[in-house]
């Protein structure tokens, strides 16, 4: 007797990945769900970019902010998701820093927090982000496509975007030219 075929698990792609941004003005906002998808996109017209993904998962955040001279620098990190599926553990990981030592934040939301968990496109914070000018910012995450094709539209539509392309935006899901956050040199950003 021939066994039938195993099952297949999961079809869904999932990818693990680090993405670095430096903040180019000074940042104290919340960071959603939807921003976090809208990093990646995928291009299907000059003004019409879709997510790669649908649902992400936040590993952890690190931050570093360097002081001018003679002054004093400090990050936030809150994982303050107050939303019934996404709710945080509203601890606040901070770092002040004086002098040539950057001031440094590496924050995670907890485990079994619903802020530790695969969420999908929605407008829901993921977590507060407070840093100034220069800072970098490394958000890493864990990234799961929809098995079934369904794409989602990025929040903000792209100008001259070339149709076909894997692009990457800031954390803040703004098209290039407004957003605050920049990606390293050499990558697309829409």
């Amino acid at each position: 007797m021939i066994p039938h075929p195993p099952q297949i698990g999961d079809y869904a792609i999932t990818q693990s990945k680090r993405l670095r941004f430096t903040t180019s003005a000074a940042i104290a906002q919340e960071i959603t769900y939807q921003n976090l998808l809208d990093c990646v996109l995928f291009t299907t017209s000059a003004i019409a970019p879709f997510t790669l993904f649908n649902q992400v998962r936040v590993k952890n955040v690190k931050v570093w902010a360097l002081p001018v001279v003679g002054s004093s620098s400090s990050v936030m990190v809150i994982f303050n998701g107050a939303t019934l599926g996404t709710t945080g553990d509203r601890v606040v990981h901070q770092d002040s820093s004086m002098g040539i030592e950057p001031a440094f934040v590496t924050a995670r939301p907890r485990t079994k927090t619903l802020a530790s968990m695969f969420q999908t496109n929605s407008s829901a914070n993921a977590f507060y982000l407070n840093c100034p000018i220069n800072s970098v910012v490394d958000v890493s995450l864990d990234f799961r496509s929809d098995a079934l094709g369904n794409a989602a539209p990025a929040q903000n539509a792209s100008v001259g975007a070339t149709p076909g392309e894997v692009a990457f935006r800031g954390l803040d899901g703004l098209a290039a030219a407004t957003s605050k956050f920049t990606i390293p040199s050499g990558l697309v950003q829409i």
